[in-house]
Formats: structure tokens, sequence, C-alpha cells
């Protein structure tokens, strides 16, 4: 179904070069010139212009391109559908954000797969911008996700509720405190996530509402992996900001203790994301029911 010469375009995209293109695809150079010219003859757009030895998307090139690859997801949704349509399976790509996939979020999917044998399901954990990415491209079925995608293509069902808080280690000067306050937080050491992760964004747009900035804080580190930095403040190596529901385990266990940020809005919902014209509200209603039960056995 998809126009070999969009093929073509994607994989030139990512190599920069129309020999190494010509190579991977088994074809002549000159016909990969003739492919590009073609779709440039089809849509009467440009869509290269050269800045040196570099190949670089025009403006409307860099449109053909994402719908092109949207196309690509699409066909390839539709090839595994059928497949598993004959072979009675159901198969869903589901977005995570990175701190969801250290709570019990994938204890959920695993027991509804138990559940249900013919289920099949693909976990992948991205910052929140890239699930919007791989949602607009139909790359994936839904999301689970901290806050929310205000998108009209888009419906959500409220899954919990959350707060921020700062961990430290039990051997911290502070840990005898339930709270702290936020000039005290300037003489803390601190080891955050990136600026692309949820748990950053929150915790820099609370302090934003009180005149701060993270750059008023002693940021020592910036690690995107949640268990290096739940592992680096056990040790007494920093402290971080982080949702409360991923530190219970270590709570429990005595690693780490989390601490209430005085007078700093920190609350945040955690939402599943989906399509509109999704098939199967079942299947989240159920996701629902599970998270919920797991939820109140903590």
């Amino acid at each position: 179904m998809i126009d070999p010469k969009l093929t073509t375009l994607l994989v030139l995209v990512q190599l920069e070069n129309y020999t190494k293109t010509a190579k991977e695809l088994n074809l002549t150079q000159p016909a990969i010139t003739h492919h590009i010219k073609q779709l440039e003859q089809d849509y009467q757009i440009t869509i290269f212009h050269r800045q040196g030895k570099n190949l670089l998307l025009t403006t409307q090139g860099e449109i053909l391109v994402k719908f092109a690859r949207r196309a690509v997801a699409l066909e390839e949704n539709c090839q595994m559908a059928l497949l598993d349509a004959i072979s009675s399976v159901r198969r869903f790509s589901i977005g995570v954000t990175t701190t969801l996939s250290e709570s019990i979020v994938p204890q959920v999917f695993a027991l509804y797969c138990q559940r249900h044998p013919e289920t099949k399901i693909v976990l992948l954990t991205e910052t929140i911008q890239n699930i919007v990415v791989k949602l607009k491209m139909y790359e994936l079925d839904w999301a689970i996700v901290e806050g929310s995608i205000p998108q009209r293509h888009y419906s959500s069902i409220l899954l919990d509720t959350d707060e921020l808080c700062l961990a430290i280690s039990p051997n911290h000067p502070l840990a005898a405190r339930t709270s702290v306050s936020l000039e005290e937080l300037r003489t803390e050491k601190f080891i955050l996530r990136s600026i692309h992760a949820g748990t950053r964004y929150l915790f820099e747009s609370a302090l934003n509402q009180h005149g701060l900035s993270i750059s008023d804080l002693n940021v020592l580190i910036e690690i995107d992996n949640v268990s290096t930095i739940k592992e680096l403040v056990a040790s007494n190596l920093g402290v971080t900001v982080i949702a409360r529901s991923a530190l219970r385990e270590e709570i429990n266990d005595h690693r780490l203790i989390a601490l209430s940020i005085e007078n700093l809005s920190l609350q945040r919902q955690i939402n599943m994301v989906y399509y509109r014209d999704f098939t199967h509200s079942e299947v989240l209603d159920e996701i629902k029911q599970i998270y919920d039960s797991l939820h109140n056995k903590r």
C-alpha cells in the first residue's frame, strides 16, 4: 500500500546520503534521484536544499516526511492487525512516561495479559514529548502519562492522582523532618530528571509561581533514569524531587524518606490518553479496575 517513493524518501532522510540510500534499498543512485524528483513533481514542492555537503529538508519537505512516517506507521499497524485477526490475537502498543514505568503500571498490564492470554502488549517507556509524537504518528494505540495531552483528537480517563515530594536519604540531616521550606531547598544538592521530563516540568512550574527557577537551586546532575536517581539519593549523594508513588518500595524498606515541600503545589494527575475513535473501551475500563484494585491494596 505504501508508495515506494515515500519509502525512498524516509530512508534518504535517515541516511542523508543518496549513495548510502541506494545501497540500503538495493537500487541505483539514479533511481533514488528519480523517486525524489517524482515526489517533487507530484506534490509541486522542493523537498531538499543543500547546505555544503548537508542535505536539509525544506519546510514543505518536513511536512511530507511527517505524513509519510504516519502513513508507514498506519500500514504497519494494519498489517499487524490483519495478522492478529487471523491468529485471534489482540495487540496494543502503549506509551508510559518514565516515572510511571517504575510504579504499579507494568504490574497492571501483566495482570491484564494473564487474564486475557489472547492479548499482547508492547510497553514503550518515553518522555511525554516523545509519547505525544508517537501518538500523532499512530505508533501508539494509547498512553498513560503524568498530566494530560490537551488535544481535540484525544480523550482521557483519570487513573490516579499523585504528588511530588522531596526524596532524601535516611542519613540526611533533615531525615527527622516531615517537610522542608523553599528557602531550605536552596542549600541542597539536587539530582534531577532532564528538562523533558513531566516531573521536572511540574516542579519548575511550581517554583515559577514563587518567583524561583531551577537555576536558583544547586543542581549537580540531570539523569533520565529514575532508578539511578533513587540509588544516588539513597547513598546520600544528593536529593531529588520525585512522585511519592514512585517511592513506595524504598520508603517501606527505609532506604528513602519523602518530605513535603511547604507552600508548593505539586499535585498531578495520571491519565490514560487515547484517540476518540479507539474501539476497545472495555480494555481501558478493565485496566482502570485492575489499577484501582492494586492501588487499594497498598
